[in-house]
């Protein structure tokens, strides 16, 4: 049998070369980071990441942080050292550490990485065991190939958008970024992939992601929309995109504030949490009705389910509400917003919710939804820009007090 060794990091001595920037690629890396990955987040010398200097930077500022809160929740557990890429040492410095990685991602505009003379036949012979992920918006097969995207960008053209919002009402984009952060996510899972085969092979391979497509993957019951009623999947509001379910709705509660709702549905699968529901509100006489048979026959009559429905909650507040639907087993979810969850003990017993210490303070953030029973990293902060200049060029190029500094009056580093 293979030799067993303790590990307390799922990815510990996995390194990463971090050539990312903004949400998408930063997200991929981060959990990478958060998995116990050694990432090295590669930045220009003068100014950084662009993410660092977000407009809302002055916000941050002002209490005493140095960077954007974009980027400090983006960036927790990496380190960062600076480059300047434009330069033959700097590229020079940047294939030391391609030699000595096992993970390269970047997600610049199209052409940029192979401009800066790292594209992936370049960096393959460099290091034949790399792995080498790149985030864009468009597929490289693609008419829109050569086109900026940002996370809206990808949920536009992904079909996000066009399901969103309300039946009679102008497309929505949803709040979350599943156009960045889902498809960081998506590359991350590829990259864990290539990883567990490189074992087996020896060899990297190159991994590449579609904002446009991980957009589409995401939406995946609106083309089942599309299969089941043959037209282009509609906006719903609340409903499910396929159309066949009620209730399926967000419904009023006591309060009155913008986020006083609590979201109902029960399962078009069997009738059973539908007959849990009207028992709980003191209507079971519904289950003789005939117009509430059936799912499909109640998501016809939607809106009489929902003005029953809605007569009940507003007696209670959300909470109370979500108790009492929630005990009595019908599916259910308070409206919970970024106030709510940041303060919420449960969350933050769980590690859902984390207060990360930095030099400049502490700042809350959500924390990594994957728990690992046997891998266990704490969530440490954003690095400053260059904080791990000499540590990292020390340790792994050789490079000692002396040459860093030759390196920064060249404008290396």
């Amino acid at each position: 049998m293979p030799e067993v060794t303790e590990q307390k990091k799922a990815l510990q001595g996995v390194r990463v070369v971090d050539l990312t920037q903004f949400e998408a690629g930063t997200s991929c890396t981060e959990t990478l980071a958060w998995l116990g990955a050694e990432v090295i987040k590669v930045e220009e010398p003068t100014r950084g990441e662009q993410g660092r200097r977000a407009p809302e930077r002055t916000l941050a500022a002002e209490r005493n942080f140095a960077d954007a809160y974009y980027f400090m929740m983006l960036n927790c557990n990496k380190r960062s050292v600076t480059l300047n890429l434009k330069s033959e040492k700097g590229r020079a410095m940047l294939r030391s550490l391609i030699e000595k990685s096992d993970i390269f991602v970047e997600n610049f505009g199209p052409g940029v990485i192979e401009r800066l003379g790292f594209g992936w036949d370049v960096v393959r012979t460099i290091n034949p065991r790399m792995i080498y992920a790149q985030i864009k918006g468009f597929a490289p097969q693609s008419t829109y190939a050569n086109y900026l995207a940002f996370d809206m960008i990808a949920q536009a053209t992904g079909g996000s958008m066009s399901i969103t919002g309300e039946a009679d009402g102008r497309p929505i984009r949803p709040g979350t970024a599943i156009g960045d952060t889902g498809t960081g996510l998506q590359c991350a899972i590829g990259i864990l992939g290539a990883l567990y085969q490189r074992q087996f092979s020896g060899r990297g391979q190159r991994i590449t992601i579609a904002m446009q497509e991980g957009v589409m993957n995401f939406a995946r019951m609106a083309f089942a929309s599309q299969a089941i009623w043959g037209i282009p999947c509609k906006r719903a509001g609340n409903q499910s995109v396929l159309a066949t379910t009620a209730p399926s709705e967000i419904y009023p509660t006591k309060g009155g504030g913008a986020n006083d709702y609590v979201y109902v549905m029960t399962s078009r699968a069997s009738d059973v949490q539908w007959q849990r529901l009207v028992k709980l509100i003191g209507r079971e006489d519904l289950l003789n009705e005939e117009r509430f048979a059936t799912s499909l026959s109640r998501y016809q009559h939607r809106e009489e389910v929902d003005a029953i429905i809605a007569e009940w909650t507003k007696n209670y507040d959300k909470l109370t509400a979500m108790k009492l639907l929630g005990e009595a087993e019908v599916p259910c979810g308070a409206i919970f917003d970024t106030k709510d969850l940041a303060e919420d003990p449960s969350l933050r017993a769980s590690g859902a919710i984390v207060s990360v210490p930095s030099v400049r303070g502490n700042f809350t953030m959500p924390g990594f939804p994957v728990k690992m029973s046997d891998s266990q990293v704490e969530i440490s902060s954003a690095p400053l820009l260059g904080e791990g200049n000499e540590e990292i060029y020390g340790r792994l190029l050789g490079l000692d007090a002396e040459d860093l500094s030759a390196l920064r009056a060249e404008k290396v580093i």
